[in-house]
């Protein structure tokens, strides 16, 4: 009975069981909600909203949670690379402050072995009475030269060659001066920097004789000052007209050991290396000389040889002979058998009267106009020497050889070992006329034939550089007489003057400052140390730049008439003379051993000794951007200072905050609202490379560190950023300024560049003044002008840097830049450029300087020299 009723119940649990699983499975999924009741209905879905809100409670509560796990997670990653960045940046301040304070110890090195003074201008030594009219030891030498005629011990080196003006109308009243050369030698003298009313600290004395016909040798000894025998006395017998010669010429035999400065020399009275060879004084008394000087091209013009002129036939032998002998040679051997044209006039009219006409040499034709058109005609002009042998230079023949230059024809000179050109212990006649002797006439077509069109271009350029330093106005022909005998005495000239800097702000007032933001840079470059403003070495050639680089001084880029504190045109040190104690300051890559990347910013290496740069950055009413701009630089290496110059009349804002960014910011005010501005040479620019940038110019600072090297290599040319072109208009002729993508450039524009402070200079007292004036008057092309000027002395294209193009400031008002007449203005200037400079200076490039190393593969161990350039 037990297995039974076992077997009953186990089999009743079991079915106890499936129906209690079918009926769960059937109510969950298939239950039959139709034979339920309401309220278990009701209750049922009650139960399953409960459950269903629930269940997302939880899952939003989880979502939650994740969620903010996710944020932490993000949020320590951001942290964990923003430390990595800080780290960085921490390590690269490290290093830079490692390698600022090993500049600093070499610098402190270099302090403690500098055995040599501060470099300055020379301090004047000036003599202290009068000159002793009792004979001197110097009397007894041979007045033949200038060492054995003048009296060195009141011309010290340092002295700065003052200069005394005797007044004519004070000392000899019956003289009969024109009034025209007596205010030219007044003004002249007080416009020249070496003028002294001192007589007792006087280099040199200078009396005007100019075209007096009284001039009697007793005058002389009348003279306070003349001490018994002239010495250190310069005679000035000017004229402007030609004149009998015999009455002109003034002879060295009556005026003991002075000086005379005329056109008329007879070949026995003449000291070499003494007297001195004047052109007549025939400019005009302004200096806009180019308004009258023609277009240097074409290089070869109608006429390939001109001639006018007569030989009078008073006191003469056979003088139908000589005049019929040259014409013969001229003719024959010039004008036989070619194509070429020339223009040979033997029956002018002489510009000489008839009781004044003398055999000496060949008279100018009277009418001075078809001497000029003539002239502009002619690529070569024929000046031949004088007849009578006895005259190595008359007024006639100096005319002939002034016009030449003033019209572009290149002097031909006949018989050129015969005479003796003005300044010719100075100026390089050789490159800008050819001189051929009597016996080379045969051979002279040949010989004009043969000249190519660069060297009769180059010789145009040089003869119109001539006639517009030295000869285009009696100033300039007074200057340079005074700056001969200044030559000879190896006494420097007088410093250029700096423009006075003077602030914006009131004398007490300090401006409000605020920190600089952070500059957008690469954290893991280090671009070079940070060190306290230094200037650059100034005067460091006084003395020797004149004797060294003379001729390059008076024939090429240099100004003889001041003393500059830096040439770009400096020579240089070999390699190995910074090593072996010859200068100090060098910072060679890797103390010699050169590198890569990391060595590269530690040192700035090149050719030249360390040094900084001045970044002078124009505005006119726009505060916030300026403000902008020099937030930028905080941290720059190599910066000295920042010259901002306000254009604006209105003051700044007082409440205005000026970024700090270690290095001084001073503000400048300026006369008026003008572009010329930008490029004076204020005092308080201390080095020699100038960054030009504009208010609204964004560079980075390995933009500008990369063309600051650049430009240490490049020093006398313009170094930037934004390149241009000048191109050829098709259409109308001339020239068209043009700012498109092109595979070559002539200019950079000065919106950031940099160039030589030796070119402010240049561009304030050398450019001619017209140029300066469109500037204004356009408000607009003072950057083409810098470029016309740097590529006129250097003869030398630009250098551009990096592929920056141009520059974008969404945020800055309107420039002038976007006005509509801005491209049509700038064609104007480039083509009123050329027609005061006589040519177009700019040259094409069709290159550009990109870092070394710059995409190329390196070892992983190496550092490129700019990373992002």
């Amino acid at each position: 009975m037990v297995p039974l009723f076992v077997h009953y119940y186990l089999s009743k649990i079991e079915q106890d069981v499936q129906y209690m699983h079918r009926s769960k499975s059937t109510m969950d999924i298939f239950e039959d909600f139709s034979v339920m009741k309401a309220s278990d209905l009701k209750y049922r879905i009650k139960e399953m909203i409960r459950i269903k809100a629930s269940v997302g409670n939880e899952l939003r509560l989880l979502e939650s949670k994740r969620q903010k796990l996710q944020n932490e997670i993000t949020l320590y990653h951001q942290k964990i690379e923003q430390i990595k960045l800080d780290m960085i940046k921490h390590q690269s301040e490290l290093n830079k402050l490692k390698i600022s304070v090993q500049q600093a110890q070499l610098s402190h090195l270099e302090a403690l072995q500098h055995n040599s003074p501060d470099l300055a201008p020379p301090l004047s030594i000036l003599a202290s009475k009068l000159p002793n009219t009792e004979p001197t030891v110097l009397t007894t030498l041979s007045c033949s030269r200038m060492h054995g005629c003048f009296d060195y011990s009141r011309c010290a080196l340092t002295s700065g060659f003052p200069v005394f003006l005797y007044d004519t109308e004070e000392y000899f009243p019956s003289w009969q001066i024109p009034t025209y050369l007596k205010t030219l030698v007044r003004q002249t003298i007080n416009y020249n920097p070496h003028f002294t009313k001192n007589p007792h600290t006087a280099c040199v004395y200078v009396l005007l004789i100019g075209e007096s016909n009284n001039f009697n040798v007793s005058y002389l000894e009348k003279l306070p000052y003349w001490g018994g025998d002239g010495r250190n006395h310069i005679i000035l017998n000017l004229s402007r007209k030609v004149f009998d010669l015999s009455k002109r010429l003034i002879p060295a035999s009556i005026t003991g050991r002075a000086i005379i400065a005329q056109s008329t020399w007879a070949r026995s009275e003449y000291r070499f290396d003494h007297d001195i060879v004047t052109p007549p004084v025939v400019g005009p008394p302004g200096g806009e000389t180019w308004k009258e000087s023609p277009y240097m091209i074409p290089a070869r013009r109608k006429y390939l040889l001109s001639f006018q002129g007569v030989v009078s036939s008073k006191n003469i032998s056979n003088a139908e002979d000589f005049n019929s002998f040259h014409v013969r040679f001229i003719h024959q051997h010039l004008t036989l058998a070619t194509s070429d044209e020339f223009y040979m006039d033997f029956d002018c009219f002489s510009s000489l009267s008839v009781k004044s006409k003398i055999a000496h040499e060949w008279q100018l034709c009277k009418n001075e106009n078809e001497r000029s058109t003539i002239l502009k005609k002619s690529t070569f002009v024929l000046i031949p020497c004088m007849i009578n042998e006895n005259f190595i230079s008359t007024p006639s023949f100096l005319i002939r050889l002034y016009e030449s230059l003033k019209y572009g024809a290149i002097p031909l000179i006949l018989g050129g070992n015969q005479i003796e050109l003005p300044f010719r212990e100075v100026i390089d006649w050789q490159k800008a006329v050819i001189f051929i002797p009597l016996a080379r006439i045969p051979e002279c077509h040949w010989l004009l034939r043969s000249v190519s069109d660069n060297d009769l271009l180059l010789m145009r350029k040089q003869g119109r550089m001539l006639y517009d330093k030295y000869f285009a106005t009696g100033q300039a022909v007074l200057d340079t007489t005074l700056a001969v005998v200044r030559n000879r005495l190896l006494i420097p000239p007088l410093p250029v003057n700096d423009v006075p800097a003077l602030s914006i702000f009131p004398k007490n007032f300090k401006p409000l400052k605020m920190d600089a933001m952070v500059p957008e840079t690469e954290p893991e470059e280090n671009l070079g140390p940070l060190e306290p403003p230094f200037a650059s070495l100034k005067f460091k050639r006084n003395f020797s730049v004149i004797r060294n680089q003379n001729y390059e001084l008076w024939n090429d880029w240099g100004d003889p008439f001041h003393l500059y504190p830096n040439l770009p045109f400096d020579p240089l040190l070999p390699s190995d003379a910074k090593f072996i104690g010859s200068e100090i300051g060098f910072r060679a890559i890797n103390s010699g051993a050169g590198g890569a990347g990391k060595e590269f910013c530690e040192s700035l290496g090149g050719n030249i000794q360390k040094e900084q740069f001045t970044i002078i950055m124009l505005t006119y009413e726009r505060e916030q951007v300026l403000m902008n701009s020099l937030s930028r630089l905080y941290g720059l290496p190599y910066l000295n200072k920042v010259v901002v110059v306000w254009n604006s009349p209105t003051l700044p804002s007082t409440d205005l905050r000026w970024p700090d960014i270690a290095v001084p910011i001073e503000v400048i005010s300026t006369r008026k609202n003008s572009l010329n501005n930008r490029f004076l040479p204020y005092e308080n620019i201390e080095t020699e490379a100038v960054l030009s940038v504009d208010d609204d110019a964004h560079l980075r600072h390995d933009e500008i560190i990369f063309g600051f090297r650049v430009w240490r290599e490049q020093r006398d040319r313009v170094v930037g950023f934004p390149g241009r072109y000048h191109a050829l208009d098709l259409n109308h002729g001339g020239w068209l300024y043009n700012s498109n993508y092109s595979c070559e450039l002539s200019m950079v524009l000065t919106g950031a560049a940099f160039v030589h402070k030796y070119y402010l200079y240049m561009y304030t007292y050398y450019l001619p003044q017209a140029v300066r004036d469109m500037v204004d008057e356009y408000m607009n092309c003072e950057d083409i002008a810098m470029n016309f000027l740097v590529s006129h002395i250097t003869r030398k294209p630009p250098v551009k840097v990096t592929s920056r193009w141009t520059f974008r400031c969404p945020g800055c008002p309107v420039s002038l830049s976007e006005d509509e007449t801005h491209f049509n203005e700038r064609h104007l200037c480039i083509n009123f450029f050329t027609k005061v400079f006589g040519y177009t200076p700019l040259l094409n490039t069709q290159f550009r300087a990109d870092s070394i190393l710059f995409k190329t593969r390196i070892p992983h161990d190496k550092q490129k020299c700019f990373k992002f350039i």
